[in-house]
C-alpha cells in the first residue's frame, strides 16, 4: 500500500496575517477540488495534516471525497520563517535558495534546513511506524519540509533541485513498506493514482 505527501496549492497572500494562518486562494481551492474528484482521493483511508490553515483547508477538501476525518500532525508545519515574516516574492525566492544551498545556516533567523528536515522526518516516521500499512494514507503539508522529507526518503542530499514547481499543490507517493518515493513531485490534479511497485 502507498502513502502520499501532499503540499497545499496556491494561497491567498496577506502580509497582515501570520503566514501559518494564510488560507487557500480560489485557484488553490479549485485545484484541491479537482484532486478530490479523482479516484485516488476517494481511496484514501486516513488523512493527517499540518495545523497551518492552508494545509487544513486542503485536507478538508480531500476528506470530503474520501469520507475520512482529518487528524492534525503536530510539529509538521513549514520551516519556521517567523523571524522575517512576509517577504515579497523575489526576496522570498532568494531566501529559499539560501535555505536549501546552506542547509546548516539560518537565513536571518529562519529554522535551518537541517533542523527542519530532522523535525519533519521525526514526526512522519513516528506516524508511519504507528500506522496500519494496509490503509492508504495522505500527509498534507508544505513544499519546503516536503522537499526535505523527499530528499531524506530518497537518500540524497538536501537540494532545491528536488523542490516542487511554482504554486504548490504537488505530491509524491511512496510504498508504506519501503518508504522510498516512486515519483517526483507531481501536480495533485495530474497524478494518475496508485500503481504497483
Amino acid at each position: 500500500m502507498f502513502g502520499l505527501y501532499i503540499s497545499h496549492p496556491e494561497v491567498a497572500i496577506d502580509p497582515d496575517v501570520p503566514i501559518p494562518r494564510w488560507g487557500l486562494s480560489e485557484k488553490g481551492r479549485e485545484r484541491a477540488r479537482m484532486a478530490a474528484a479523482s479516484g485516488w482521493a476517494r481511496g484514501l483511508g486516513r488523512l493527517v495534516s499540518s495545523d497551518e490553515t492552508k494545509a487544513l483547508e486542503t485536507a478538508g477538501l480531500l476528506a470530503e471525497a474520501s469520507g475520512s476525518s482529518v487528524d492534525v500532525l503536530k510539529d509538521s508545519g513549514e520551516n519556521d520563517r517567523s523571524a522575517t515574516g512576509f517577504l515579497p516574492p523575489a526576496e522570498f525566492e532568494a531566501a529559499a535558495d539560501r535555505f536549501f544551498t546552506d542547509p546548516a545556516v539560518s537565513f536571518r533567523g529562519w529554522e535551518t534546513a537541517h533542523d527542519a528536515q530532522a523535525r519533519i522526518v521525526r514526526v512522519v516516521m513516528a506516524l508511519l511506524d504507528a500506522h496500519d500499512p494496509s490503509i492508504p494514507i495522505a500527509i498534507i503539508g508544505h513544499g519546503g519540509v516536503g522537499t526535505l522529507l523527499y530528499c531524506h526518503l530518497s537518500g540524497i542530499p538536501v537540494s532545491r533541485a528536488h523542490d516542487q514547481g511554482p504554486g504548490g499543490g504537488n505530491l509524491f507517493a511512496f510504498p508504506l513498506a519501503r518508504r522510498r518515493p516512486v515519483c517526483k513531485w507531481t501536480r495533485i490534479e495530474d497524478w494518475q493514482g496508485w500503481t504497483d511497485g
